[in-house]
């Protein structure tokens, strides 16, 4: 197997990765993504990472880039990222023309999936979730070794899928979205709304962990909505595993408490489906745009 590369094109951050011919990584870069400079600036930053990193596998013939966001069936553009500037654009065109190789781009949970259903948490498993958590709320899905993103490239996000027609309204339109819900931001925002104070994720963990009345009450709720959407995940697809991944994939609770309220919420008499911690870290994603 040739050396492959990968980019995986974050809100703050581009990384990029060399695979060597085992398919362990060799080299990683990173730059700033510096968002608020625009898309230009983006499409420029990612091709000049490219060519360091085609500088080391000449003999790559395509690079593999995961995105935030994915490309529409309907018109070829980026649709549904959180990196704004992306939308509308032709991403996959520009980089293209910009890098001089074909280019495979698939939404940055999608790519998380992949790395952690083949050399992560969910190797094994026939049917894997991937879940990313944490200032947006995503996944991806893949079915005996190969990644499934669907004739819309919509499957897997778990995210947009509404769990309380009555909740905060969310960017992509709907209300009480899984990420409107349980995403760190949205988490933050409960608390706030309850008390007037802003803290980080962390510190509500910590007082929620230490008795306070009000972080108990968000972090309970945050626990209970995490379970109902996970069990409605895992009523629809049923999978071998389910992998987290994401910084709010670092809380324990979610691995007992969490899978309790899924428990509660599953449509079935028990609740079988493992709900791990990834392996890989935050390279997954990266790895996973090799793997493309």
């Amino acid at each position: 197997m040739a050396r492959r590369i990968g980019i995986d094109l974050g809100g703050t951050k581009i990384e990029g990765v060399v695979l060597d011919e085992a398919g362990a990584p060799t080299v990683r870069r990173r730059v700033a993504t510096e968002q608020q400079r625009g898309y230009e600036h983006i499409v420029e930053t990612t091709g000049r990472l490219a060519d360091a990193l085609r500088e080391l596998a000449p003999e790559g013939d395509r690079v593999g880039i995961g995105t935030p966001g994915a490309i529409s069936s309907r018109t070829g553009l980026m649709k549904n990222s959180n990196t704004l500037c992306l939308n509308g654009r032709d991403l996959p065109g520009d980089l293209r023309r910009r890098i001089g190789l074909p280019i495979v781009v698939e939404n940055d949970a999608n790519c998380f999936a992949l790395a952690e259903a083949t050399s992560g948490a969910g190797r094994g498993g026939r049917v894997v979730f991937g879940v990313i958590m944490g200032t947006g709320v995503g996944g991806g899905l893949v079915v005996d070794g190969r990644l499934w993103s669907g004739p819309q490239h919509i499957a897997g996000e778990w995210g947009h899928h509404s769990i309380d027609p009555r909740g905060p309204a969310c960017y992509c339109g709907q209300r009480g979205c899984v990420e409107s819900l349980i995403s760190g931001p949205a988490v933050q925002r409960h608390y706030r709304e309850r008390t007037g104070v802003e803290l980080t994720m962390d510190e509500l963990v910590a007082r929620a962990r230490g008795g306070e009345p009000a972080a108990r009450e968000v972090f309970d709720a945050f626990i209970d909505r995490f379970g109902r959407a996970i069990a409605n995940l895992i009523t629809i697809l049923d999978p071998d595993v389910v992998v987290l991944g994401g910084g709010l994939s670092n809380i324990d609770e979610l691995y007992a408490q969490g899978r309790a309220a899924a428990a509660r919420y599953v449509f079935n008499d028990e609740l079988r489906t493992p709900i791990v911690h990834n392996l890989l870290g935050d390279s997954a994603g990266v790895l996973g745009a090799a793997l493309l």
